[in-house]
Parts: structure tokens; sequence; C-alpha cells
């Protein structure tokens, strides 16, 4: 089926909806029905709100479970490709997913599962798990992302679904994920619900528990179609949780997704409510209404007041901390750039902008969106950020600016996140760790158009500031005027910065005789972007512990897989277990680069630096090895040797290691003398993020170390 016309915008819709469900039903996740009713009434508005809402399962998963459509070719895929993918972006036992314990969550329980040698489908199966663990929530929250590559296709939606599925799940948990994904597959080219209603239902067993379940529920909304309190009741006394064992079964919460599309008739606010008001599994219930309605809706059936609290911002907690920070337009972006591959066409009028390989691309042209810009104003007023299409340089649409009350010589910022720390959050939800977006060495720029002068200037400077000190950055001041004119900069090569945010720093100027009096200013924002290679260096001696709660705490900018990581004595120390332990930082994105580290073996006999990281089951490793060697090794599901040199090492003792990397070309050196040169010509990884690690009980201390362009 061809790709819909206007499937950027309805395709944004979804994941705006889906976010919002997330955050809407989020913080009374698990409450019931009577306890929300007593303490809310009638819910109109998000219950709770959220200076940035951070990592959730339910956003999680498809995110990073589509990422199977960019890894692997995607008409061959199979159940291995996406256990592969779930194995390759979740941390072990922390972030991602709730890690509950064997036979208790079933994610947990598949993921140990796959570890220890149970292959797909059988790792999620009613056959290996019970009927208990496999038919809890987790395949339906999850397969938003099948739907959303597969806009009118809901039996190829179903399909990917049901893979993905039964990686963790079996039985109705299977189910779900395909209802689901055929559902909001469906809303791309359907306009009525009861048309969604059966389409999800086409995918799945007519005998089957789930199916009997949302016939019952229709049949209940066709004889009461007014009350869906009485529907509720009805689908508590038949379908509640005291039927079903487990944690979180799916038949009861996916009643209340039927019951609250079924009553909401196509209105995204009011099915939203009505979903949370439900209670049980919430944000996982909202969620996926939100994307059903969000696809069938568009971002203009969405009112303002859900959107402008979210303002595009989304944070993930997978093993890669560049991809935990993005936004809802850039997520879009990618969905649709894996849906053209997935079905072999290209997305009309949008091809120029799905290209752009940049690390961060706002363009604006999205309906509504806003890229997740902040601002700052060093006063008491507000700057007002619409998405408009009065003025654009690039394309049709624009971000457009305005500063309702401003004085002469008053200044203020517009910028967005680049790096997050635990004060940027009100909690640690899913254990996000975030590595920066943006290093130095990069290049910024903007253009930038003034609507209206009121006699006065407007001086802009772009800027990236450090987490740690707050120190910027800055490119050279611009006057705006009335035409749309370019600012840019290359961010310098710098040391122990981390940068947290990039953005504008305006001042305003004019006649004197406007210093006492107030005006405003109206200006516009257009192709915003962030590319280039990175060029820094980082001693751990200036680093810090990223302490969320007692639980989490993390060496800043850095994830990890598996292992103790901390700083001790102005070094990275880290390891320890008997399998493979790491940590990353950096960005998915670096392609070419040169990785330079000094590090200092410890204890055991594998002390490593790992490059073009692409997950835990993707990348190369070279260090110290066994046999008084220096070995370079590739992972895929697991590290094979691809060459060795002899080398004598020591514990104790420091040494400078270094790699560089050019298309498949790797060199290492250690303490500058060339060790290894290596060409990998089956397959070879191009593009990842840069970590350490080590392996069989080890323990190593790294003190600093250098990200360079190659030349």
């Amino acid at each position: 089926m061809a790709i819909p016309k206007d499937y950027m915008e309805k395709l944004y819709g979804g994941w705006l909806g889906k976010v919002i469900g997330v955050v809407h039903g989020a913080n009374i996740e698990g409450w019931s029905y009577e306890r929300i009713a007593q303490t809310f009434g009638e819910i109109t508005d998000y219950p709770y709100l959220f200076k940035h809402f951070a990592a959730d399962d339910d956003i999680n998963g498809p995110v990073f479970f589509m990422r199977a459509l960019a890894d692997f070719d995607p008409n061959r895929l199979t159940e291995r490709e996406m256990a592969h993918t779930l194995r390759n972006y979740a941390g072990e036992g922390h972030g991602f997913f709730w890690w509950g314990g064997y036979g208790v969550s079933t994610e947990h329980t598949a993921y140990l599962n796959l570890k220890n040698g149970v292959p797909a489908p059988l790792s999620g199966s009613i056959e290996q798990n019970g009927k208990t663990a496999a038919e809890q929530i987790g395949g339906q929250i999850f397969s938003d992302c099948w739907g959303l590559v597969c806009p009118g296709d809901p039996f190829k939606a179903a399909e990917l679904a049901g893979m993905m599925s039964s990686v963790t799940h079996g039985g109705d948990g299977v189910r779900g994920g395909r209802f689901i994904a055929a559902c909001i597959a469906s809303a791309f080219v359907k306009g009525k619900v009861e048309e969604i209603l059966a389409d999800g239902l086409s995918v799945i067993e007519e005998t089957s528990d789930y199916a009997r379940m949302a016939r019952d529920v229709m049949a209940f909304h066709l004889e009461h179609p007014g009350d869906w309190r009485e529907a509720f009741a009805y689908v508590q006394e038949k379908y509640g949780y005291q039927h079903y064992e487990g944690v979180c079964h799916i038949i009861p919460n996916a009643a209340v997704i039927v019951l609250s599309l079924l009553y909401g008739q196509g209105d995204f606010s009011r099915t939203i409510n009505i979903c949370n008001m439900c209670g049980w599994d919430t944000d996982c219930n909202v969620g996926n209404v939100g994307t059903i309605l969000g696809v069938l809706n568009g971002p203009g059936g969405i009112e303002a007041k859900w959107k402008d609290p979210i303002n595009d911002f989304v944070c993930c907690s997978g093993i890669l901390g560049s991809l935990n920070l993005q936004t809802i337009p850039q997520i879009t972006a990618d969905t649709a750039k894996l849906a053209s591959k997935l079905n072999g066409e290209p997305i009309p009028e949008w091809e120029e902008i799905l290209r752009d390989d940049s690390a961060h691309y706002l363009h604006f042209e999205l309906p509504g969106s806003t890229h997740a810009l902040e601002w700052k104003y060093r006063g008491n007023e507000r700057i007002l950020l619409a998405n408009t299409d009065r003025e654009a340089y690039q394309g049709r649409r624009s971000l457009q600016l305005t500063a309702p009350s401003v004085f002469t010589g008053t200044t203020f910022d517009v910028f967005f996140l680049t790096y997050g720390s635990p004060g940027d959050f009100d909690d640690s939800r899913y254990d996000p760790d975030i590595s920066p977006t943006v290093y130095p060495g990069q290049t910024v720029e903007a253009w930038l158009k003034l609507d209206e002068t009121v006699g006065t200037g407007l001086h802009v400077r772009l800027f990236a500031e450090d987490v740690f000190t707050g120190r910027r950055l800055y490119s050279a001041p611009l006057v705006l005027n009335g035409e749309w004119q370019r600012i840019g900069y290359q961010i310098p090569y710098a040391e122990n910065t981390a940068i947290g945010k990039v953005g504008m720093e305006y001042t305003v100027s004019g006649d004197s005789s406007l210093r006492e009096k107030s005006f405003s200013l109206k200006w516009f924002l257009d192709e915003f972007k962030v590319y280039g290679a990175a060029d820094y260096a980082v001693d751990f001696a200036s680093q810090r512990m990223e302490k969320w709660n007692a639980l989490h705490q993390t060496v800043s900018l850095m994830t990890y897989l598996r292992g103790i990581w901390r700083l001790e004595e102005g070094r990275l120390a880290g390891g320890h277990g008997f399998e493979p332990a790491e940590c990353y930082t950096g960005s998915h994105l670096w392609d070419d680069y040169r990785f330079r580290v000094k590090l200092k073996p410890l204890k055991g006999e594998q002390h490593s630096i790992l490059f073009r990281v692409q997950g835990a089951m993707r990348g190369y490793a070279v260090g110290l090895a066994p046999g008084q060697t220096i070995a370079l090794y590739k992972n895929f599901e697991g590290y094979r040797a691809l060459q060795s040199q002899p080398f004598p090492w020591n514990h104790g003792l420091e040494y400078e290691l270094e790699v560089s990397v050019r298309g498949s070309l790797i060199e290492v050196s250690i303490d500058g003398s060339p060790a290894i040169q290596y060409r990998d010509e089956d397959a070879p990884y191009l593009r990842g993020a840069i970590g350490f690690g080590n392996d069989g009980g080890s323990r190593t201390a790294y003190s600093s170390y250098q990200v360079k362009p190659l030349l």
C-alpha cells in the first residue's frame, strides 16, 4: 500500500499522542478507578506536570525496537533479529524496562532466557515461561512503532509486531501487540474508531480470549452507548484484575483501551481522559490510545494544553546515551526513514529533510513543532514560541518567537538541552543515563529574520554552555534585520567541557529614548543545525558522579551495559564480573575519528577501549589481552578476535592506547608505536560511539581520553 500523502503529519501526531498519553498516565500508574475518582473527580488535564519527563518503558520500547529496520534488511527480519535488537539497546538489569526478576517481569525473564541460549520466539513463549508470565502487558505497549512504519497496512504491521512481541511474550501477550499495531496502521487511512477496531481484530484469532474480550466490550457499547462509567463497571466485573494472575495482565488493560476508543468516539482529549480515569496500567493504556488517536486526528486534532507541556521533548533510557535525549520531530524523521526503507518508496516533499544527517536538525516543517526549544529571560517576562507558516527560510514553516515586553539592554536565551543531569528532571523513572548530543569541534548554524524593529535592534550570539561550570563558548554577534540571515560557528576544541545547552543569546539594542519604555519584538528561526566531527579531550579528574537516587548513580557523560563504574582518585575505575563490563560515551552518529586513551590495568587479563559502538551486541574493542598481547576484537552477539600482536604489559603501569578509524580501516598504536592495522571487509561497522571495557573479572583505571577528527 502506498504511503499516504499526509503521512508525516499523521506520524508526528502519533508520536505526540504516544508521549502525551504516557505522561498523562505516568504518575497514577497502578491506581484503581475508585482512587482516581476520589482524588481527581473528572480528569480533563494532566494530573501532574514535569520539569522534563524522565524515561519510561512505554517510550523506550517503540523508539528502540524499530531500529531493527535500520540494523538489518527489513524484508528479511525474523524473531532472531528482533531479539538481537532488544539485547543490543537495553542495558542489563537497569533502565529500559522493569527488571522485576525472573518469572515476575516478563521482559526480564525473556532477556535472561536469550542471554542463556534460549532462542526467540521460545524465549517469550507460554511453553517456556508459563501462561502467567507470557501474557502480561509488554507485547502491547511496545508495538506502536510497527503500526507507524506500516501506514494503511494492518497486516504487515501485525506481522512485525508479532515477531517482536514473541521475543518476550506468548499467547494473548503477542495478540495484543498485533492488535495495537494493526489499529495504528489502520488509523492512517480509516476515519472511524469502529473501523480501526475491526482492522485490529482482523489480525488475531477469532477464538482467542483477546478477541472475545474486544467483541464483548464492543457489544456492550452498542447496547449502552451513553455512559463510559457504566461500561467500565462491566469491564471491571467481567475482565478485571481479579480474574488474572501476574503483575499486569494484558486483558484488563486491553479492555480499557477498547472501551475508551469507543466512548471517546475519535475525540483525542475525551478518549485519553476516559482511558486515564479507568485506572490500572494508565501510562501504558493511555499511551497506546494516544498513538491511535494522534494518527487519526493528526497534530491539529490535539489541543495545545496537551502539546505545550510536552514541548516535543523525549527522554529515553537505552544503552547509547546519544539516543536518550531526543525530540518528537527527530523521532518522527527516524521513523519515516525506516518506513521508506521498509516499504521501498520515498516520502514526497520530505526527501531532503529525511536525507539530512545532522546531529540536530530543527526544521519546523511539522505543524506545531518546537523541537524542545526552551527560553530563559533574565527578568519576569515570557518568550512565546509558535510554529508558523507566515515565514520560512526553506520549506513552508518556521518558528516565530515573540518577546511581548522588553527594554533596550535586556538579554534572554533560547536554547535546547544537549545533556541531561538529575537536576533537569523530577525523577529517574526508568534510570536514564545520557551522553551529550553536541561536542566541541562541531558546527552550529541557524537562519534568523527580524519581523518588527520598533526603532530597535536585536543582537544574537550562538552559544554552547558547559554543564559543569556554566561557561559559554560564543560565536561572533549578528545584528538581525528584516532579511533572512545565517549565523554559524564551529565550537572550538575544548578540554573537560560537557556541552549541556546549545542556543542563542539575544540582546536588545536601540534608541536611548526607548530605554525606559517596554515594547514587543518578533522574529523567526529556521534551519537550526548542529553537525560535523567532535574535537575534545576529557580528564576523568574533572568529572563527577551523577546521583539520581540511592540506587541510580553513574559517571557523568557515561552510560553502561554492566559492571561497577565509579570515579576513584581522579580516574574512571571499573569492570568486575566475569562477562564483558562496558560503559559508553560519544555519539552513535560518529564515523571516522581518532580515539586516544590512557589506561592502567589493575587486575585481570582483559583491558580494552571500545569504538564504533552501536550497542551491547555491535562494535569493536582493542586492548591489553591475555598472553602478553594487544588484541583487536569485533562484537556481534559476542566478541571474536580479529588480530593480535605480542606486547609485554604489566599491572599497575599506565599505557596510552590509540585507535584511528577511517571507513573500514582500523589502525592501533600503543605508547606511540604502531601495533595493529586491520581492514574489516566483513560487514564493517562504519559508525558508532566510544567506550571502555574489560572482561573476565578484570579491573581497569582510565585517566583521560581524547577524540579528534581525521584530517
